[in-house]
């Protein structure tokens, strides 16, 4: 079955650390508090998109790693969490305060065991499988700091559209599962944006698989999701929907850092191929800035 991904960044893992006293052990050590929820991943076809969490694993720049592991399993279907919403994984960990290096999800993602899983439209379910995933688990090598006593707060995003891959596409793959290969990004919730906005009707015509894809930087020319790195990819994209109460089309693209966004829309996403180049239909194409806090509305 040929993998088709509408919404190709928003898998979204959010790590807070509210402000909070500063906390010390008897060495004088100072500490800061965790909260780390999950968001957001729409696929094309898709029912469920379900991973299985066990723990996440900090590296310090100085000293070891801490590992926090959970009680149970958590078991989370990312699609059920689409516009905005998230699930917790953490809430109110302690950390030693400073640098960070990388940050590690632990999850279970074997082949065969369904622990982690895809489900499609027609019924049929697939383990999804990520390789040496015992060792490296969802890993984001990128430095960030918990500051003592003060606010670290981040969006760590995995995009299924190039982390997702179809049986087919991996040679030697015997066991037919989906291999998930993550791609990730952290981004500041304290200075992140979104961009909302209207699509006509008129555009969403027969067969239709409706998104606005997202790029950084303005005036870009839109292009779809390959393996090509001399390509642009989006940054992430959005599902349009239809509002019941208002028969309006529309769609928002949020966790979006400062800056300038080239926006437009396609019906053919479910065509978007990551594992090859495909000639997409785009429309409506326009630059909007984003503000942090703010969102900036782009209509088609």
């Amino acid at each position: 079955m040929p993998l088709a991904l509408k919404q190709p960044a928003l898998a979204l893992l959010v790590l807070a650390l509210p402000l909070a006293a500063c906390l010390y052990d008897e060495d004088d050590n100072a500490y800061g508090q965790m909260k780390l929820a999950v968001t957001d991943a729409p696929v094309d076809g898709a029912t469920s998109v379900v991973v299985q969490f066990t723990g996440v694993e900090f590296k310090p720049r100085d000293g070891m790693s801490t590992v926090i592991e959970f009680d149970q399993p958590r078991s989370i279907d990312l699609l059920a969490l689409q516009g905005g919403g998230s699930e917790l994984l953490l809430d109110g960990a302690t950390l030693p305060a400073g640098q960070y290096n990388w940050l590690r999800l632990i999850v279970n993602a074997e082949p065969v065991l369904m622990d982690s899983y895809i489900a499609f439209s027609d019924g049929a379910m697939y383990s999804l499988f990520i390789p040496s995933g015992d060792e490296t688990g969802l890993k984001l090598v990128r430095g960030f700091t918990v500051p003592a006593g003060g606010v670290a707060d981040f969006t760590l995003d995995f995009d299924l559209r190039k982390s997702v891959h179809d049986p087919a596409s991996e040679p030697g793959n015997a066991s037919g599962d989906y291999i998930l290969r993550p791609v990730l990004r952290i981004v500041d919730n304290t200075q992140v944006g979104r961009i909302s906005g209207t699509v006509a009707g008129s555009l969403i015509t027969a067969g239709c698989d409706p998104v606005v894809y997202v790029f950084a930087g303005a005036e870009v020319t839109p292009d779809d999701v390959d393996a090509l790195e001399t390509d642009v990819d989006p940054v992430t994209a959005a599902p349009v929907e239809q509002d019941m109460d208002s028969v309006e089309y529309r769609y928002t693209a949020a966790f979006l850092p400062p800056g300038d966004y080239t926006v437009s829309f396609t019906c053919d996403a479910g065509q978007d191929d990551p594992d090859a180049e495909d000639t997409l239909s785009f429309s409506g194409t326009q630059t909007v800035a984003v503000t942090g806090g703010d969102t900036t509305e782009a209509n088609f």
